[in-house]
C-alpha cells in the first residue's frame, strides 16, 4: 500500500512512528511464534489422539462382544465396568480432538498466515517511513 509518508516533515516524527510500528510488528512476531509452537504441538497431539481414539473404539467393540456372551455374574459386572471406563476415555478423547483435531490445525495455520501478512505489511510501512526520513534534512 502507498502510505502518505510525505506528510511527515521531521525526523523526530518519523522516529516516533517507526518506534510504534516496530513495537506492533514485534508483537505480531511474538504471537506468530506462539501459534507456530501450538501448531507443532497440536499436529503431534492430533495423531496421538486419533490413534488412541481408534484403539478405544476397537476395545469398546471387543468388550461389548464379550459382555453380550457372558451370563450374569461377577465377570459380566467387571466387564461392564471396563466398558464404562473405556466409554469415558473415548468421550475425553473426542473432547480433546476438538482442540487438537484437523479443524484446530487449520485454524492455527490460517491465523499464522494472516499474522505473516500483517508482519510483511508492517515491514513495508516501516521501510516507507525510513525512506521518507532519509529524504529529510
Amino acid at each position: 500500500m502507498n502510505y502518505s509518508v510525505s506528510m511527515l516533515q521531521t525526523k523526530s516524527d518519523c522516529d516516533t512512528i517507526i518506534g510504534i510500528a516496530k513495537s506492533e510488528r514485534d508483537g505480531l512476531i511474538y504471537r506468530k511464534t506462539g501459534l507456530e509452537r501450538q501448531l507443532s504441538n497440536a499436529a503431534s497431539t492430533s495423531v496421538e489422539i486419533d490413534t488412541d481414539l481408534a484403539s478405544a473404539t476397537a476395545e469398546l467393540k471387543a468388550l461389548q462382544t464379550v459382555v453380550d456372551g457372558l451370563p450374569e455374574g461377577p465377570t459380566k459386572a467387571e466387564t461392564q465396568r471396563k466398558i464404562k471406563k473405556v466409554e469415558y476415555r473415548k468421550f475425553l478423547l473426542e473432547e480433546r480432538k476438538g482442540n487438537y483435531g484437523v479443524l484446530a490445525l487449520l485454524e492455527k495455520e490460517y491465523d499464522i498466515a494472516c499474522l505473516q501478512k500483517n508482519i510483511e505489511e508492517a515491514e513495508a510501512f516501516i521501510t516507507s517511513i525510513e525512506d521518507q526520513k532519509a529524504t529529510l534534512n
